[in-house]
């Protein structure tokens, strides 16, 4: 944290926000105390809308359908044996 009286903020506020909005936490004191703190305006994001992609992806119709070989190597037993 960086903090600098008024006068000094005044003479390099340029500066100092340069510095804020590449993440330095700057604080302005008047009279040796803490008085406001710089930091960067974040823009607000736009709400999401659901539903964007309705219509315009498919899921293929064996999605749920896990091959045997691919069951084994999650349960760590060699390819082709059953499970018992």
């Amino acid at each position: 944290m960086k903090q600098i009286n008024v006068q000094e903020a005044k003479t390099h506020l340029s500066r100092l926000l340069e510095e804020a909005v590449a993440g330095e936490d700057i604080v302005i004191a008047k009279a040796g105390r803490p008085y406001v703190r710089l930091t960067p305006v974040v823009p607000e994001r736009a709400p999401r809308v659901f539903g964007q992609l309705r219509g315009k992806i498919q899921i293929a119709a064996d999605f749920d359908e896990t091959p045997p070989e691919v069951v084994a190597s999650f349960e760590g037993r060699p390819r082709g044996r059953r499970r018992r």
